[in-house]
């Protein structure tokens, strides 16, 4: 663990959402004082959230009847690192996209060629509105050769009524169909960091990652040589820390008290 003094050396928070800025509609306690924080200290932030369920547009609107007024640059989701990625290695393919309408329309308005019968690859994002004949056909499709691709590895998405099945949770199910793991892309894997790193231009160590989850908003920073804040606001409790091998460099109850740091 760092000594606390060391956040005030950083340059850039890339701060999670769901469960380390607000749950459900309402923000946790303090969050907007960190965001004013970080304005006062000459730092700058940007949100990103592994959530795939909705378009970066959405979370700016969230945002707004919050509070939290942001512009394009500074929110970005594993939706939009997962496009990016098609359009870098898959631009001549067809993606059967597992997604909400939204999401879909946001994909295929951003140039990705969406097929349901004759793709080249499985597609899956947070689809709130997944149901037994998209698993049918992305199981068909990945038992068929086809490539599996997931936006992000998030098991649970956190919520004021508790947790409910994410991206990760889905793909466990195809998985368990099919014997095959997908290609994550959201945090914690290298595809964010690039997308994060292209965005900004700055070095990595200039970088704090900043959430809830220690597999994926620590992890990230953990593996790529960033700085990891961890809140214990949403999904981990300070007991998890006991055993896990991914390390945070700096524990907080919530964003206030990491404000008070700065």
């Amino acid at each position: 663990m760092k000594n606390k003094k060391e956040l005030k050396n950083k340059k850039f928070f890339v701060l999670d959402m769901d469960g380390t800025f607000y749950l459900g509609n309402n923000l946790i306690e303090g969050s907007m004082e960190f965001i004013e924080k970080l304005k006062q200290t000459g730092k700058g932030f940007m949100f990103f959230t592994n959530n795939s369920s909705r378009t970066s547009d959405y979370y700016i609107n969230k945002l707004a009847s919050m509070g939290c007024v942001i512009n394009k640059d500074q929110i970005a989701t594993s939706g939009d690192v997962t496009i990016n990625f098609l359009k870098k290695y898959y631009s001549d393919k067809k993606i059967f996209l597992i997604a909400t309408q939204i999401v879909e329309d946001h994909f295929r308005e951003s140039g990705i060629r969406l097929s349901k019968e004759d793709a080249d690859a499985v597609v899956l994002t947070f689809d709130m509105t997944i149901n037994y004949d998209k698993l049918t056909q992305a199981c068909r499709l990945i038992r068929n050769g086809r490539d599996f691709i997931a936006s992000h590895p998030d098991f649970n998405c956190p919520t004021e009524d508790g947790f409910i099945p994410d991206c990760g949770a889905m793909c466990a199910f195809i998985t368990a169909s099919t014997g095959v793991k997908p290609k994550y892309l959201g945090k914690p894997y290298r595809e964010t960091v690039d997308f994060i790193l292209d965005r900004t231009g700055l070095d990595i160590s200039d970088i704090v990652f900043a959430g809830d989850r220690l597999y994926t908003d620590i992890a990230t920073a953990y593996n790529h040589g960033a700085a990891g804040l961890l809140v214990l606001s949403g999904e981990t409790k300070a007991e998890d820390l006991i055993n896990s091998e991914i390390k945070p460099d700096f524990v907080f109850e919530s964003l206030k008290d990491a404000a008070n740091a700065l």
